[in-house]
């Protein structure tokens, strides 16, 4: 395989090539799809899958298997065509064979690839650092927060309902006085303020009583989603048979021994202090690096093919479908159920698409400047936090992970940390 031109075309990052496919690998891939299509064609004389490839060719003639073999040539001849002509193929746009034989063939790609972005004034970045310190306050808000899922709920009787409360109440709802289908519970268990029913129903419940039974006036929201009740003034016969509030356990001694290792509410509170210590200072760390990111993002100076963003968001929803079948689920019910379609998910992922591909090109960008090279050493530290990650052998990485790709990827890392370093922080 040769590439034989190269020309740039008037369209930013897009380029036509010319590629020629001798005739060793273009016989070695008739050969594959011979072998392959062979068991499904019937010749006179053979049995089925046995026919030899000449008398096939002879009653089919000779370019029998010239589509498919060009096909099968394609995806590598394409690759060592662009590493021969110092570019990166981000999509093709179109393919067309100019001749085929025996002795090779040649064709035509028009195809979109990786721009060369420019980058300036990366080298010092000005970021603003969250501030980190515990406060009592901040303590008291995890203990709350522990107290709240140790909490139960118990009847009360002494008091009107009010928000927050559970409502335990039977209700029938009318319409120009005809009941209507969905709008009939017995027993159901309302939280008062979770704004779960329509406007206005939850509050006319707060200050009722257990025991009393009443009447409360609703209007269903115009974008309702049963069409015979948007915007139609309703009535509810409301019963109201218990109510039920979240009860607190105090904060001592005994609490802390019921919800950690710790004796005492002080040792409890210093172990929280170092919990929150350790959160504020990864979100503080996370936010540093989320101003970074922002900020070589709009230092980046280029156009972007929009296949780039495509490509990326095909790549994440690949893998949103992966995570999905690790746990036992497929994306077509994850569809259905979401009221979703491919183009949907797609474009819910089209944002982050954009930022990946546009800080990916920035730190390409910055490695290319700075001239920041992977050594041997670099490749192997980081296979071997794979393998660790993962928990393979070194080798079944290296053979599934190439080092080319690896090196990409370190020397962005080695970019960003670059970055990083230099950056002044507030």
């Amino acid at each position: 395989m040769a590439l034989k031109e190269c020309t740039k075309k008037e369209q930013a990052n897009s380029y036509e090539l010319e590629v020629n496919v001798d005739g060793e690998t273009f016989g070695n891939a008739i050969n594959r799809v011979y072998k392959k299509q062979v068991k499904s064609i019937n010749i006179p004389g053979f049995r089925k899958g046995k026919a030899p490839r000449h008398v096939i060719e002879k009653m089919y003639g000779s370019e029998v298997f010239y589509e498919d073999a060009m096909q099968d040539c394609y995806p590598d001849a394409l690759y060592e065509a662009a590493k021969e002509a110092g570019i990166k193929i981000v999509s093709v746009e179109t393919l067309e064979a100019i001749e085929a034989s025996k002795e090779g063939f040649s064709f035509k790609a028009n195809v979109v690839v990786e721009p060369e972005m420019e980058i300036n004034n990366y080298l010092g970045i000005e970021v603003t650092k969250k501030s980190t310190e515990v406060t009592d306050e901040l303590v008291d808000e995890e203990i709350e927060k522990v107290r709240d899922r140790n909490s139960r709920m118990v009847t009360v009787e002494d008091r009107a309902a009010q928000n927050d409360d559970v409502a335990v109440i039977d209700f029938e709802g009318f319409v120009d006085g005809e009941a209507f289908e969905g709008g009939k519970a017995e027993n159901y268990n309302l939280k008062l303020g979770s704004g779960n029913f329509i406007p206005g129903f939850e509050e006319q419940i707060v200050g009722h009583k257990t025991g009393e039974e009443f009447t409360i006036t609703v209007k269903f929201p115009e974008d309702y989603q049963a069409e015979e009740l948007k915007g139609k003034d309703a009535e509810f016969k409301i019963n109201l048979h218990e109510i039920k509030a979240k009860e607190l356990p105090e904060v001592d001694d005994e609490f802390v021994k019921d919800v950690s290792d710790k004796e005492t509410l002080d040792e409890y509170k210093a172990e929280l202090k170092e919990t929150v210590a350790k959160r504020l200072q990864d979100e503080a760390d996370k936010d540093v690096d989320n101003q970074i990111a922002e900020k070589l993002m709009e230092l980046l100076e280029g156009e972007i093919p929009e296949a780039m963003y495509d490509n990326q968001a095909n790549e994440m929803v690949r893998e949103f479908d992966m995570r999905l079948r690790s746990q036992g689920l497929d994306m077509k019910t994850y569809m259905q159920y979401m009221g979703m379609d491919a183009n949907s998910l797609k474009d819910m992922y089209k944002e982050e698409a954009e930022k990946r591909v546009k800080l990916r090109l920035a730190l390409e960008a910055v490695a290319r400047k700075e001239n920041i090279e992977v050594t041997e050493a670099d490749l192997d530290a980081e296979y071997g936090k794979m393998a660790e990650a993962y928990k393979m052998e070194v080798e079944k990485v290296k053979e599934a992970v190439p080092a080319e790709s690896l090196t990409e990827d370190v020397k962005v890392e080695k970019a960003l940390n670059l970055v990083k370093d230099k950056a002044v922080i507030k």
